[in-house]
């Protein structure tokens, strides 16, 4: 009988790991918890265009919340970790469609509000390299929520409007202005007033021999500026321009939907609908006007299996529909830099389920065009997004 049973046999200790071993393990536990805290959690995010300025700058490095609004599922399982379109350095994808799932939002503790910076998958294809990607692996944007599920949002000279109220401007909202000056204005004193590259654009000599410039500018920006001795003209832009704006045609062109729909409104850059934001479980009548306007909605987003818009007429499922209620909610982003963004003006709304997160501070910023000592925006640093 074996009288020291308490005691550890060391005869079945298994053998001491290899460095290779440890390694491998350690890797692969890095892994998996980066994974599962990218998909849970949150999701680092850098910014690269000048849309969102002067609220977020180009060179932001920024955690977005996934669980704001909840996680979404994939649809994708066969997926490298830790990547989104494509592997690394490559154009090789790094996912496999041979299982699709499905996808399901997990419950998050708020929703998405008007004024909410937002990330989301852009949902046209003609923004996404005119590759049809899984939502979740769509080309990530990040914009300003201006309208919700259910709102009717009018833009008036710059102002936006919801539901007949005026939308709270963002402090760093900014617009283009036509600056003139006596001459070309230093590079040096352009970087104290904060004037990046991203920030004007050069138009030269004019024949009363000024100078001039297209600036984006925040109001306060454009009154510092203005109060300068060798600034002779601050004029903000009116941007009446109507090309690419939905409804029009140019709409239907990022999906490769041509049906020769009618230009109905007149409406600008600057001065937009009034435009009802589709919510769930709001039924709509279906004519020529509307259709002009939602037809590409419920084709593309609405996740039916056969979806005809032709004459002014919509077939869903081989049936003629007079009336339709969407299935989901949907909402309208603007950039802050407002003459300076590709946004929902241009191609349409944002779907529920492309929603990724609410962005939530800032990490890191570096300034791509400052010198090495200046290269580290050091005042931005954990900044909470407003």
């Amino acid at each position: 009988m074996n009288w020291k049973f308490w005691k550890k046999d060391k005869s079945h200790d298994a053998a001491p790991k290899s460095k290779v071993r440890e390694w491998w393990d350690a890797i692969l536990f890095a892994v998996i918890a980066a994974t599962l805290i990218r998909w849970l959690i949150m999701e680092a995010y850098t910014i690269p265009t000048p849309s969102m300025e002067n609220s977020l700058l180009v060179g932001d490095f920024l955690f977005v919340s996934k669980f704001h609004y909840g996680t979404r599922t994939t649809t994708t399982p066969l997926q490298i970790p830790l990547t989104h379109q494509k592997i690394w350095f490559t154009n090789i994808p790094s996912y496999l469609e041979w299982i699709k799932l499905p996808q399901y939002r997990l419950p998050g503790f708020t929703h998405v509000k008007r004024n909410d910076v937002v990330v989301f998958n852009v949902p046209p294809v003609g923004l996404n390299e005119g590759i049809n990607y899984p939502i979740d692996l769509k080309t990530n944007y990040i914009k300003r929520c201006v309208a919700v599920a259910g709102d009717t949002l009018v833009i008036k000279d710059k102002q936006v409007y919801t539901n007949g109220q005026a939308l709270e401007n963002h402090p760093e909202v900014q617009y283009s202005y036509i600056v003139t000056s006596d001459g070309p204005i230093n590079e040096r004193n352009l970087n104290k007033l904060g004037i990046g590259v991203e920030d004007y654009q050069i138009g030269g000599h004019q024949q009363d021999g000024k100078f001039a410039y297209l600036m984006y500018l925040t109001q306060e920006k454009a009154n510092e500026l203005k109060a300068l001795p060798y600034i002779k003209s601050i004029d903000i832009q009116k941007r009446n321009d109507e090309d690419g704006l939905i409804p029009y045609s140019a709409y239907y062109d990022w999906y490769g939907h041509t049906d020769g729909m009618k230009r109905y409104v007149n409406w600008s850059t600057d001065n937009f609908g009034p435009l009802w934001i589709p919510k769930e479980g709001a039924t709509l009548a279906i004519n020529d006007s509307t259709l002009a306007i939602y037809g590409a909605t419920i084709k593309l987003y609405e996740h039916h299996d056969d979806v005809k818009i032709d004459n002014n007429t919509l077939t869903i499922d081989g049936k003629v529909v007079t009336e339709y209620t969407f299935k989901q909610n949907y909402y309208f982003m603007m950039g802050d830099n407002r003459h300076n963004s590709l946004d929902s003006r241009f191609w349409g709304f944002v779907p529920e389920d492309h929603i990724v997160g609410k962005a939530f501070f800032i990490w890191l910023s570096l300034d791509r065009n400052a010198d090495f000592i200046h290269k580290i925006r050091w005042s931005r640093f954990f900044k909470i997004i407003r």
